[in-house]
């Protein structure tokens, strides 16, 4: 792991709870969530705060310098499940990364129906 995932190891395990406080996730929850998944090689499950935005039912998630981040290649092809906390409100859905022309990853998530 080199220095910038360590960093941001540490930063995610500070935020992540921060998230869960009602108090402050109703001013963050608008614009960064907890996004729960269970990595496709490792069968372990990692949470890590994201920023996001909506569009229609999906939620998009920006990835920035996706080529020091690993997080989002579990996402490749056709994607996989994912948990998402949002404003204290947990929703599962289905999470698809893509790669464009630029280089930049966005990872789009189907929110289930049901939730």
């Amino acid at each position: 792991m080199n220095r910038f995932q360590q960093t941001a190891s540490i930063v995610n395990k500070l935020v992540t709870p921060v998230l869960r406080l009602p108090v402050l996730s109703s001013l963050l929850g608008r614009s960064i969530m907890v996004l729960r998944y269970t990595g496709r090689t490792s069968g372990k499950t990692f949470e890590l705060p994201v920023g996001y935005r909506r569009d229609g039912d999906d939620v998009i998630v920006g990835v920035a310098m996706p080529d020091k981040k690993r997080w989002w290649r579990n996402f490749t092809g056709e994607g996989g499940p994912v948990t998402m906390v949002t404003d204290g409100v947990t929703q599962t859905g289905h999470a698809v990364s893509r790669r464009d022309d630029d280089g930049q990853v966005l990872v789009r998530i189907a929110v289930d129906a049901d939730r």
